[in-house]
């Protein structure tokens, strides 16, 4: 797990789960959200936003968070994961956390409406046909978010024990 997308819908805590994954696995995290609106949260064009992607998936590892539903253009961030998580939320939760999060504009109560509906079935197809050999995580509750983030723990944990033991067998010190 080296190039993680993670999708849902709004208030689903796709930054937070970045976050703590980022920490977990020790990969730089890219809010997409930051990076997509511009001042006034005016869209960026698609044909820049594509290309700004482009250099983004360029690099060797980072976990891009973010999903800017029917403004996005994902499959240049598909194409190049080797792990997708997919917040699949309902929209009561989603709603219930955004109510307490802050002030929403009226597009973003309407992405969060027509999510289920229309932007999940065309990123799971995109999923699909762009990302076939990617490892796709469809977390349904935040239980599951949990379980899944102490898999990571423990795997990364693991790793971290193994190269050490590996390091002082062989003689050398090595942080790790």
């Amino acid at each position: 797990m080296k190039r993680v997308v993670i999708f849902g819908p709004g208030a689903s805590g796709k930054s937070t789960l970045a976050r703590q994954l980022g920490e977990i696995a020790g990969l730089p995290v890219v809010e997409l959200d930051k990076m997509f609106w511009r001042p006034g949260l005016v869209a960026t064009p698609g044909d820049q936003w594509v290309e700004l992607q482009q250099k983004l998936v360029g690099e060797s590892d980072w976990i891009l968070d973010g999903d800017l539903g029917p403004y996005d253009a994902i499959e240049v961030r598909l194409r190049a994961a080797d792990t997708i998580i997919f917040l699949d939320f309902s929209l009561i939760r989603c709603a219930w956390r955004a109510l307490w999060r802050s002030r929403e504009r009226l597009d973003f109560w309407l992405c969060l409406l027509r999510y289920r509906y229309q932007s999940r079935p065309f990123r799971m197809t995109a999923i699909s046909k762009c990302a076939p050999s990617a490892t796709v995580h469809l977390l349904r509750c935040p239980e599951a978010v949990k379980r899944f983030l102490a898999t990571v723990s423990d795997g990364s944990e693991a790793k971290r024990s193994w190269r050490l033991k590996k390091a002082n067998a062989s003689g050398r010190r090595r942080a790790v």
